[in-house]
């Protein structure tokens, strides 16, 4: 039994334990965000495409644009359900862990080296995009300011891509992150901009005589493809509206960012996810579907063309009223523009680097390419890599959005193929309860059939079919880039297996790459403890983390912070001498409490304390940080009452006779059963 009368033995003497050093796992502190701006953060890359998918799917297929682009922007919210479910079975739920343990880890490597493709392009489309957007600004500009000068808008494209592309490679070297704040501010301002854009042009509407688009498909040549000679395939009835849902499809890109943000939203992370998801499919809805079909009902038929590539523009300035609202209204809207095709610019670097760092988590890559900047700390050789090439295709393009386009929709499209094949499979492989599940699910006795998902992963099959016929230049470019990027990682990780001793599955082993500060005392240590209620959670075992989830489950993240703190007992010499960082054990161990916290959505500070006695050290520090509570795991060696009684001694050494300001509860839990004690 334990009682309130134990008195400290001897051994807890003051002075006779202490704690030699204290690390702050500082990656480790987590901040978790709201949906909205989770949602914002996937705008800014899902939503960037509203200022050029209709002007690419005019040049292909002629004035029933607008009507594919909104049929795309429906079909985006089959394509969130998927992400959904697949973030729910993974909080790293991306692509490739997808995939992998889905399909395999060949079909895994195939599909990153086709979404990697779209990231490379993600980049220059956006960022040359941006540069039509000013240059049609710039040339509506000059003749009011009396200069008589026009900027070639391919040429100004291509310089403005590039300068931003140096620009965001060096932000990524150096490792600085754009904030969700900063997307929050994008999303908001461009949300103000197109409700002003939007009220007018319904006003216009009122005004201008007006006649819905037709449905009619008008094909270039070039839009047909091979399937131009191929008489049976003609661009009629069901195989041409495929063909034109398939030039319109790349406003689908950017859907993989929910995956990447979904470890960052808060608790209860699984609602938010579900509300991050709606509201990125109204706002998209709305932003990319609905102004694209204004465009189309007040744009001057003839003037489309002339606004392919900044049609957002072209809609400002056909809007009624004085020249100096209009140009206002398009200067608005292009700043917009500039501000939020930029910021995906970023999100392609950010995101290309993110999926190769996955995959070199797999040994997939060998240790050239993920050597570290040795000033930064980066991943500077991937950043690299992909920033030349974003360059090289951005002088090749010659500031064409309409050949980026065509090229674009080859890496969303079979990402999104193999993900949903992958996640069909998952199903029949891994039966257990999930927390939400795409609808429409057919039981067929025992088993149930998940219909829904089937017959998404059957219409993205013929989208992409129909694509590698009718587009050559994503065909043939797509193929040649995946093959590269797929022979770079089938040689790299066979490489690795012989020279660095990685292993197939070693997808279970990762590690998060923790950045340590070392604290000179505890209270510096707890800086950044500040909320008005504590819980000190002590782990040590990976397998013993029962305790662990029930806090995570209970704290209110409002109001309450969660140290997370190990110790590493050491005796005599090793006591008295420097500690080194976390070891192997340490930084497994921490690696599970960060995938766990990102779980919840809660966030952590995690603790490393060198001493040479653990409950020692669990009393010390929550004593120093006000804890309310000390929550510990039960230990098979010691037993929780045993735990406990070590712990009031413990608590007695560090208290002394100071008077208590609050009782501290002390708590052992484990499986069904739970231990508790009022420390004074």
């Amino acid at each position: 039994m334990i009682s309130d009368k134990a008195q400290p033995s001897a051994s807890f003497a003051a002075g006779s334990l202490r704690v030699k050093r204290i690390l702050v796992l500082t990656t480790a502190m987590l901040t978790f965000i709201p949906f909205w701006k989770a949602g914002a953060v996937v705008l800014c890359d899902f939503g960037s495409s509203a200022f050029y998918a209709g002007g690419i799917a005019f040049q292909a297929f002629g004035p029933a644009f607008p009507w594919y682009v909104l049929a795309v922007m429906l079909f985006s919210g089959a394509m969130l359900a998927i992400y959904v479910e697949s973030c729910a079975m993974f909080v790293r739920g991306g692509v490739y862990k997808v995939v992998k343990e889905g399909l395999g880890g060949t079909m895994a490597k195939i599909s990153v080296s086709a979404i990697m493709f779209d990231y490379c392009l993600t980049g220059p489309i956006s960022g040359v995009s941006a540069g039509h957007y000013l240059a049609g600004l710039l040339n509506s500009l000059f003749p009011l300011a009396g200069m008589n000068w026009t900027v070639s808008p391919p040429l100004f494209a291509v310089l403005f891509a590039a300068a931003v592309t140096v620009f965001f490679w060096r932000q990524n070297i150096r490792g600085i992150e754009e904030s969700s704040d900063t997307s929050a501010h994008i999303v908001a301002y461009t949300t103000v901009v197109s409700l002003v854009l939007l009220g007018w042009s319904v006003f216009a509407l009122t005004k201008i005589q007006f006649t819905l688009p037709s449905f009619g498909l008008a094909f270039t040549d070039e839009a047909l493809g091979w399937a131009k000679g191929w008489g049976w395939l003609r661009p009629i009835g069901a195989a041409g509206m495929l063909m034109a849902f398939g030039h319109s499809v790349l406003a689908l890109s950017g859907l993989e960012t929910m995956a990447q943000v979904y470890r960052e939203m808060e608790s209860p992370k699984m609602e938010n996810l579900k509300k991050t998801a709606i509201f990125v499919f109204l706002y998209a809805l709305v932003f990319t579907g609905l102004l694209t079909l204004l465009c189309a009902l007040i744009i001057p038929s003839g003037m489309v063309a002339k606004y392919a590539d900044n049609m957002l523009s072209g809609l400002a300035m056909s809007l009624p009223g004085p020249l100096w609202a209009r140009l206002l209204m398009q200067t608005l809207m292009v700043v917009a523009g500039v501000v939020m095709l930029s910021g995906a610019v970023n999100t392609s670097l950010v995101g290309a680097n993110g999926v190769l760092n996955r995959v070199a988590e797999d040994g997939v890559l060998t240790g050239w390419y993920r050597h570290l900047h040795p000033k930064y700390g980066t991943t500077s050789r991937i950043i690299n890599i992909i920033a030349l090439t974003q360059l090289a295709i951005i002088l090749l393009c010659r500031g064409d959005v309409y050949l980026l386009g065509e090229a674009y929709a080859f890496g969303v499209m079979w990402s999104f193929v193999f993900k949903t094949a992958a996640l069909f499979v998952l199903r029949f492989q891994d039966a257990s309860k999930r927390e939400w599940r795409v609808p429409f699910n057919l039981s067929v006795g025992e088993r149930e059939i998940p219909a829904g998902v089937g017959l998404i992963f059957f219409a993205l099959l013929l989208v992409s079919s129909m694509n590698l016929v009718t587009k050559k230049v994503a065909t043939l470019s797509g193929l040649l880039f995946t093959a590269v990027f797929y022979a770079i990682f089938y040689y790299s990780e066979k490489r690795n297996e012989k020279i660095e001793g990685f292993e197939h599955g070693a997808a279970e082993t990762h590690e998060e790459r923790i950045n340590i500060r070392q604290a000179l005392s505890i209270e510096q240590a707890l800086t950044e403890v500040s909320k008005p209620k504590r819980i000190l959670v002590a782990v040590r075992n990976p397998e013993n983390m029962h305790h662990f989830h029930k806090i995570l489950e209970s704290a209110d993240a409002d109001d309450t912070d969660i140290l997370v703190l190990t110790s590493k007992v050491a005796k005599g010499l090793q006591f008295g001498a420097e500690a080194a960082a976390p070891g192997p054990e340490e930084t497994e161990l921490f690696t599970r409490v960060i995938l766990t916290a990102e779980k919840y959505g809660q966030s952590v500070i995690p603790l490393f304390v060198l001493s040479n006695d653990p409950f020692y050290a669990i009393a010390q520090v929550a004593y120093a940080a006000k804890a309310d509570q000390i929550v510990m795991g039960v230990s098979g060696a010691h037993g929780a009452d045993s735990q406990l009684e070590r712990l009031v001694m413990a608590w007695g050494a560090v208290k002394g006779d100071a008077a208590s300001e609050k009782p501290v509860l002390a708590r052992v839990i484990w499986e069904g059963r739970e231990l508790s004690f009022e420390l004074g």
